[in-house]
């Protein structure tokens, strides 16, 4: 599988924000994103994503050996600032509907919602209301939505903000698991993740980015 982004441009109201983005990602790869605030980080993510229209390019994964070409929002996982789960939901619940909607991408398998809960450290606990969970413990449910429906693409923004060093190093191991067994993952962080020998881009927003390799 690859994920192939070609000639990307995309606003913010009415101006540009970022102009020719072009990079392709191979199973088992990942790209960091770098740049100041402003620059277009988040705003490239939902575009792969396919949250947000671009002005200009598309964004496809290419399966089989090229035969097969499809969308790149069908095989994608996408984690931003916010949890995207509902407080009055027990935690199962949540997850349930994360799974039924997303589904496993083909070629693929997910974990049940238990050993999801289990694999982020908070086993147990999944017949609470995530409303009454602490904001770290919603945050390590967020991350356990990539587990309960196998999508081979990861869009992660800011996933680790503000939690403290054991929950980075569990996440980390998360996507270090994830790309040994051949999956994609695209992030914009100031953490690790255990992405040291990923891509780089850095967005200048209304600039060409810069890619090259990580030391």
């Amino acid at each position: 599988m690859r994920l192939i982004a070609e000639n990307l441009a995309a606003r913010r109201g009415e101006d540009l924000i970022f102009v020719g983005v072009s990079f392709q990602l191979s199973a088992g790869e990942a790209m960091v994103l770098t740049g100041r605030n402003g620059s277009g980080k988040s705003t490239l993510l939902r575009v792969v994503a396919g949250l947000l229209r671009p002005e200009t390019g598309r964004v496809e994964t290419v399966f089989r050996d090229g035969r097969e070409t499809r969308p790149a929002r069908e095989a994608s996982h996408y984690l931003g600032h916010r949890n995207g789960m509902k407080q009055e939901l027990t935690v199962v619940e949540n997850l349930a509907f994360w799974r039924d909607f997303l589904g496993d991408t083909q070629g693929g398998a997910s974990r049940s919602i238990e050993a999801a809960a289990e694999t982020v450290g908070l086993g147990g606990i999944t017949h609470l209301p995530f409303g009454y969970l602490s904001a770290g413990q919603q945050r390590r449910f967020a991350m356990a939505k990539l587990l309960v429906a196998h999508r081979p693409i990861w869009i992660l923004d800011e996933p680790t903000a503000a939690l403290d060093a054991k929950a980075d190093q569990m996440f980390a191991g998360l996507v270090h698991e994830h790309l040994a067994q051949g999956g994609i993952a695209i992030a914009a962080t100031h953490q690790p993740l255990g992405l040291k020998d990923a891509k780089t881009w850095v967005m200048k927003g209304f600039e060409y980015p810069e890619m090259e390799e990580m030391a």
